[in-house]
């Protein structure tokens, strides 16, 4: 059985995945309206995989004799300044993310729960990888920063990702 402390957190986090889920979401809509469907692909894949985040942690609870209780889910921003900022949010976020997924390894440590170390290891992998492709497309911005055609070829490899 897992321990209410650690229960309690899990269902945070849960909603913090979701919460990701509806950000993504929400700039899905920001980039299609901006004329960038390739972004607007991006990000709706990003917002599928949160889901899946979210339930891989509500599986877990259940899993463990665990409660899921479900919580309002916050209500994002709905504009960005440009490209460049709505992808350093996602960075900004994805850091968060992470922070979030440490402290939760680190109760886990504490509470000497080992299935939720092992589960929080695939996240903590995880969280690599979602901070390196925000990066990159970051510093692939950067690059083509005063070139409005060169942020179209992006937008269309971009594109790409959620037809994987």
């Amino acid at each position: 059985m897992i321990s209410k402390t650690m229960q309690e957190a899990i269902n945070a986090q849960i909603n913090k995945e979701m919460f990701s889920a509806y950000l993504y979401l929400s700039m899905a809509a920001y980039f299609e309206s901006t004329g960038l469907p390739g972004a607007a692909s991006w990000v709706r894949a990003q917002a599928a995989e949160e889901q899946e985040h979210a339930m891989k942690f509500f599986g877990h609870l259940l899993d463990r004799g665990g409660q899921v209780t479900l919580k309002a889910i916050a209500a994002p921003e709905t504009s960005w300044a440009g490209p460049m900022a709505a992808f350093q949010a996602i960075y900004a976020h994805e850091q968060l993310v992470t922070q979030s997924i440490t402290s939760l390894y680190e109760l886990a440590l504490k509470e000497k729960d080992y299935p939720t170390q092992i589960l929080l290891q695939w996240y903590i992998n995880e969280q690599v990888e979602e901070e390196k492709n925000a990066a990159e497309i970051i510093a692939s911005m950067q690059r083509i920063e005063a070139h409005e055609t060169a942020v179209l070829q992006l937008d269309h490899q971009l594109r790409k990702r959620g037809k994987e």
